[in-house]
């Protein structure tokens, strides 16, 4: 049986790349702000939510720092667009909590790690019971339970595929975050 997305939802923590937003072309990064690309429906999404009261984070890993792809600046310039383009629509990102490591340096931070989600729920404020976390891949969904709170899958970005290998515990899945928003702020997508 799916894990329920909790019944009073106030917290989101979403992943980034495949959630929010396109992924790069051929496996690789959104090294600038003009490669950000957002997945359709998502800017509604974010306004539902802020007039429903429930507060966004994005943790995300960007291993393109680590790597030396990206610089921290560059990744902070991606990120001002991301917020700026939410504000404009309405919705707002709380904050966001990023992973800059390579896959071999062994922090605690990088998902499926739950470092970061779990520095998310301590900034919000907000209790871990009315927090939901939201990814398209395994290592968002283990993050999220390994820091003890809900997950929800969406088939956007590596979602479908996710879907397809997921064994029990089976996690709610929703086509996009339009759909999760409808569900946690009620109405229909």
């Amino acid at each position: 049986m799916p894990e329920p997305v909790p019944e009073r939802t106030r917290h989101l923590i979403l992943d980034r790349d495949g959630v929010l937003n396109e992924e790069a072309a051929d496996g690789g990064y959104v090294c600038d702000p003009e490669e950000f690309r957002w997945l359709p429906g998502v800017l509604d999404a974010l306004a539902r939510l802020r007039a429903a009261g429930v507060r966004v984070s994005v943790a995300t890993n960007q291993s393109c720092v680590g790597r030396g792809i990206l610089s921290t600046e560059g990744l902070a310039r991606v990120h001002a667009r991301m917020t700026r383009d939410a504000e404009a629509a309405g919705g707002a990102i709380g904050a966001i909590f990023c992973c800059p490591h390579a896959p071999d340096a062994g922090c605690d931070c990088r998902k499926p790690a739950p470092g970061l989600v779990m520095a998310a729920i301590r900034a919000s404020g907000i209790e871990p019971r009315a927090t939901l976390l939201v990814g398209d891949d395994h290592r968002d969904l283990a993050a999220g339970r390994g820091a003890g709170i809900a997950v929800a899958l969406v088939r956007t970005g590596k979602g479908r595929a996710t879907e397809r290998a997921l064994s029990d515990p089976r996690p709610p899945v929703f086509d996009d975050l339009a759909s999760i928003a409808a569900a946690v702020a009620g109405g229909s997508p």
